[in-house]
């Protein structure tokens, strides 16, 4: 980057550095800080003093310590070499960071590009000469993975004819188009540089109505969340958010995966680092990592960093959006980012908000979540992206009256609670769903019925009250014990917990249980409450409820969850053996073996 102007180091807090004799530079432009030239970005201007919060260790550098600023603002390289690879917080290649700096930890002042400038990509253009463009319009396309094919678009703010355009193999800073525009001829690469906090532009944002399928029953029978949609996944240490946020990028219904480890411990990163190349994409057949970007910005790592990781990922997605994908973005987490936005706050000396953080934490929380959305992308061919973003959030002790938990619930219209206590008895996903809601539910609801079968609607809301009921009638269980109940009401209890333990319970480590199609949930709700309907059939002719429940069907309603999509006719043998099944016990007069 070219060195414009110079400024002094005055005073040096950690990550936060002022410097005087900054009057011509303009707030959030990159900074070199110091002789080894650390990158900073200036986030407060008072006067001529600029306070730069760097995303590098400071120590060494000190007052009289010279500061050049670029006039650029923070921005992200999108081209061809995206996917696959492993940024840090502001797009330093891990891999071959650690070649340059020939060790495993970050070392100061090492300048890298973002993306590599040798590789050369073989591009094929879908225009021709004499052919209009304007922002956004695909010009030709890049196979960069056996999964993804790259769109290459023309950049912003550039409008005119297709003067000339070769296929071919060139690197991402050689013209592969060249376009007559008003202000002469315009030379096009396949790099492009944005702004991270700076929303991409799209022509117009669409009322998102299909979901995000995840395969997670719990998640899209009772709390789904749709493409362009937001989510919070709140819960303590342990409860298993992490591996909820893997189900949904290895089994959700999109077809990019961003992933932000924002302040996370380093061994998660390595899990999902060594993990993620290994899983099969089910959609596929190839490696998880062929559609997936990753961006690690550990715990060990400089925190201002963390703040930008953030902006990074979600710039990323909003350019695969732009070609016309469904991106999912994961957040894990966004307790550590406001963390670091609150060392960052305290060390510029703002008035501190609630528990210290910031008071504009709720409203930089919303900035992240509404670039989230569905959309109709700039260019003549009306393409749809959809980028949905989902947010782990780690509450200290698990308590979500907490600051970030109560900003992101005003925000998000999914909220997934991870609950301890489903956690300790083994119960995976440990989503509470007793406290969890999803506001899609309606939108979604009116889909499935379109969709999948015309009573999902009713069976869901008819799963949901047994769970509530029984919450209920555990209470009175607890202060009069069980004998207390009636059949009918001891009949719900083994409903609810069929319900819990052979529905919403998922081993995510099972060949088959960790996915379930719509169809094979639509088919094991209708038979486990299809029991319950046949049940009541039963008892109303005076049938024993312990004859009931020691019918052999119920094992095989149990094992559902292990049959194969491939098989899942197999649900409907069941069904038709459990009306078999009653008929003989009310045949029989329901008279209790001696």
């Amino acid at each position: 980057m070219d060195k414009l102007k110079t400024g002094r180091i005055i005073k040096v807090s950690g990550p936060l550095v002022v410097a005087e004799n900054m009057d011509e530079a303009n707030i959030y432009d990159v900074c070199k800080v110091g002789a080894q030239g650390l990158i900073g970005e200036i986030i407060e201007m008072r006067n001529d003093r600029a306070s730069i919060q760097v995303y590098e260790e400071t120590s060494g550098i000190g007052p009289g310590d010279p500061v050049y600023t670029t006039g650029e603002p923070l921005s992200v390289e999108l081209a061809p070499g995206l996917i696959e690879s492993m940024f840090d917080g502001i797009q330093r290649p891990l891999d071959k960071y650690m070649e340059a700096a020939n060790s495993s930890f970050l070392k100061k002042g090492i300048e890298i590009k973002a993306l590599d400038r040798e590789k050369k990509w073989d591009f094929q253009p879908v225009l021709k000469e004499g052919d209009k463009v304007s922002p956004g319009t695909v010009i030709g396309t890049v196979q960069e993975t056996t999964v993804v094919n790259h769109k290459i678009m023309i950049p912003y703010g550039i409008e005119g004819t297709v003067k000339e355009i070769k296929s071919g193999e060139y690197t991402i800073e050689e013209t592969i188009c060249t376009v007559e525009t008003s202000n002469g001829l315009k030379e096009i690469i396949m790099l492009q540089k944005w702004p991270v906090r700076k929303g991409r532009p799209y022509k117009t944002k669409l009322t998102p109505e299909e979901p995000m399928v995840t395969g997670q029953r719990v998640i899209d029978t009772f709390f789904p969340v749709v493409k362009g949609g937001g989510a919070a996944v709140p819960g303590p240490f342990g409860a298993g958010k992490t591996v909820v946020q893997h189900q949904i990028a290895k089994w959700g219904d999109t077809e990019i995966v961003v992933y932000v480890g924002c302040g996370e411990r380093g061994n998660e990163m390595t899990d999902v680092l060594n993990e993620f190349p290994e899983l099969k994409d089910p959609k596929t057949g190839e490696s998880l990592m062929k559609r997936t970007v990753l961006i690690a910005n550990t715990s060990n790592m400089p925190v201002a960093a963390r703040e930008a990781s953030i902006y990074t990922g979600i710039t990323i997605a909003e350019y695969f959006r732009d070609m016309g994908y469904s991106v999912a973005i994961m957040a894990d987490s966004t307790s550590r980012w406001a963390e670091a936005l609150r060392e960052m706050s305290g060390r510029l000396e703002e008035m501190p908000g609630d528990e210290g953080y910031p008071a504009y934490l709720g409203s930089r929380l919303a900035e992240f979540y509404e670039r989230a959305g569905k959309v109709v992308c700039l260019g003549e061919e009306g393409r749809e992206g959809a980028v949905t973003a989902i947010g782990a959030v780690s509450p200290p002790g698990g308590d979500i009256s907490e600051p970030v938990s109560q900003a992101t619930l005003r925000i998000v219209k999914v909220f997934w609670g991870l609950d301890s206590q489903l956690a300790y008895k083994r119960h995976f996903p440990s989503i509470n769903w007793l406290n969890s809601y999803s506001l899609y539910l309606d939108r979604i609801g009116e889909w499935m019925n379109k969709n999948i079968a015309s009573d999902w609607t009713k069976l869901q809301i008819e799963a949901m009250t047994l769970l509530q009921e029984e919450a209920n009638l555990e209470e009175i269980v607890r202060l009069v014990g069980i004998d207390a109940l009636s059949e009918k009401d001891r009949l719900k209890l083994e409903v609810a917990k069929s319900l819990r333990e052979d529905y919403l319970q998922q081993n995510a480590f099972h060949d088959v249980d960790t996915y379930a199609s719509l169809d094979k949930q639509y088919k094991m709700l209708k038979l486990i409450l299809g029991f319950h309907k046949e049940a009541e059939r039963a008892l109303k002719t005076g049938v024993y409820l312990e004859k009931i429940l020691a019918m052999e069907v119920r094992d095989k309603i149990a094992r559902s969850k292990y049959i194969a999509e491939s098989e899942i006719s197999r649900i409907d043998e069941i069904t038709t053996e459990l009306t078999s099944e009653v008929d003989t016990l009310i045949s029989e007069g329901g008279v209790l073996d001696a």
